[in-house]
């Protein structure tokens, strides 16, 4: 049996507006509502909408055969929440329908896993609460940040919950295996991995509409001739893509639609299957164990962090930032904390990549900048007034060493009350049990009671009078008669 997984990612960052450097210290509010607004409206407008309409189309067509993954960030949930609530009812809909699986990530599309494993546990553990709220999930399966994946991070992944990890298939990591198994995690092995199959999956979202491309036109049929006569031995082709490959990067006249509604027919003739990542990681066992020593990604040639890391204006801000985390942690000013997520979006430190060629034009295709430079100095000029109302709570004059000795402090303290509380409820549960015992004590005596007022009871109790009687003549001899 074979079986395909597909997993939409859908993100969307605050973006900034522009803010200079004598804003810094006066303005304290940082977005460009109306890009954010304009942006997400018109996206969803033309792709994300008419996508999942589709999704439930397939679903329904099927009925329930198709099953899929959806990945959606904490930044863009709270976009849609306020700019596009009914695309919000839509995923509803099809969380609804038990045949779509929320994946977990970090809630505002960072890289603090490259940074900060504290930062990152909060970031994730914030999400799974957001897709719980909003669609009664727990997440099984985690995707990190642009599938950024390094055997660093698996005992973290695994200790936080999850079963399984998604990341890209890179050649230079995988050699001559093949994406199409399920993999173990050489540093924990319990931890499954799921690989993006690169080929197939760029079929759709590259080169769909290239009309260059020697196999154009794509059709729906074709496509699954193509996985059906993969080796019978893989068994798990993972398709993942961002949603916006239907309907944006893919406009609808290209046929997109009609060609992603008819892949279910096509692979329900071959026999070929739609599993969700759970179900795959739950059904197959891993062929072997994978080893991925320095962080992977799915952008660019290189499949590697370069992408948000590879110059020095990235490092400069990315560094700058983080240097901050532990006060920001500190503090209970929930604008700051709101402002610091934000801040950690991976697509601030995108906008500022200065490769060149195909890269470097992908990159610029995305970013709201005229150059690299601009993205770097907008950015640190809010970055400096951030840091500013940081300082103004945790003085950057408590070097590193003595904030984390007061936090080792603090954490020591609340678990010392934690400790005090549960002997406190303890005590408490004692005492209650005692005063019921009592209580059962007293109503057996009670009871008890009017079977020695009997006969035998008036008999004893008058002849101990009588004793006490005499007892008292004998004492005192003299005592006149009466």
């Amino acid at each position: 049996m074979k079986a395909i997984c597909f997993y939409f990612q859908i993100h969307q960052p605050f973006r900034l507006k522009r803010y200079r450097f004598f804003d810094i210290g006066n303005d304290h509010y940082y977005y460009d509502d109306f890009a954010n607004d304009d942006i997400i409206t018109r996206i969803a407008e033309r792709s994300y909408i008419p996508a999942a309409e589709s999704l439930l189309k397939m679903i329904e067509e099927s009925k329930g055969a198709f099953k899929c993954a959806i990945s959606i960030t904490g930044t863009a949930l709270e976009q849609f929440e306020t700019y596009v609530p009914e695309f919000i009812d839509l995923l509803k809909k099809l969380a609804d329908t038990g045949c779509v699986e929320f994946l977990a990530e970090t809630n505002s599309h960072s890289l603090a896993s490259l940074a900060d494993p504290e930062e990152f546990a909060n970031q994730v553990r914030n999400h799974d609460t957001k897709l719980m709220r909003l669609f009664g999930q727990k997440p099984k399966v985690f995707r990190n940040t642009e599938l950024i994946y390094c055997d660093e991070m698996a005992p973290q992944i695994l200790a936080m919950g999850y079963n399984g990890v998604i990341t890209e298939g890179a050649k230079h990591i995988l050699g001559w295996k093949s994406p199409n198994y399920v993999y173990s995690a050489a540093s924990a092995p319990s931890l499954k991995i799921l690989l993006k199959n690169d080929k197939f999956s760029d079929d759709i979202a590259s080169r769909f509409s290239n009309t260059a491309w020697d196999e154009y036109p794509l059709t729906a049929d074709k496509y699954i001739d193509w996985i059906a006569s993969t080796p019978a031995e893989e068994q798990i082709i993972n398709l993942f893509m961002n949603l916006e490959v239907f309907g944006d990067f893919q406009p609808r006249e290209t046929g997109i639609f009609q060609f992603l509604e008819a892949l279910p027919r096509f692979a329900a003739d071959k026999g070929i299957e739609f599993w969700t990542p759970t179900t795959a990681i739950s059904k197959l066992k891993p062929v072997a164990e994978l080893s991925v020593l320095h962080p992977i990604s799915w952008a660019d040639e290189a499949r590697d962090t370069s992408a948000w890391l590879g110059n020095k204006l990235q490092n400069e801000a990315f560094n700058k930032l983080y240097s901050v985390s532990e006060r920001v942690r500190l503090c209970e000013d929930r604008r700051l904390k709101q402002d610091w997520e934000r801040l950690q979006s991976a697509d601030h430190f995108y906008y500022m990549s200065t490769k060149s060629m195909a890269d470097g034009a992908v990159h610029s295709q995305f970013s709201p900048y005229d150059t690299p430079f601009d993205a770097f100095t907008n950015y640190m000029n809010v970055l400096a007034d951030f840091i500013v109302r940081v300082e103004e709570q945790y003085p950057m004059s408590i070097d590193n060493e003595e904030l984390s000795s007061l936090l080792t402090t603090i954490r020591n303290q609340e678990r010392e009350i934690e400790v005090l509380n549960k002997e406190a409820e303890s005590m408490r549960k004692n005492i209650e049990h005692f005063n019921e015992e009592h209580l059962l004590r007293e109503n057996a005596d009670e009871k008890d009671a009017p079977a020695k007022r009997g006969p035998k009871a008036k008999a004893k109790k008058a002849e101990a009078a009588q004793k006490c009687k005499r007892g008292r003549k004998k004492s005192n001899p003299e005592e006149p008669k009466a």
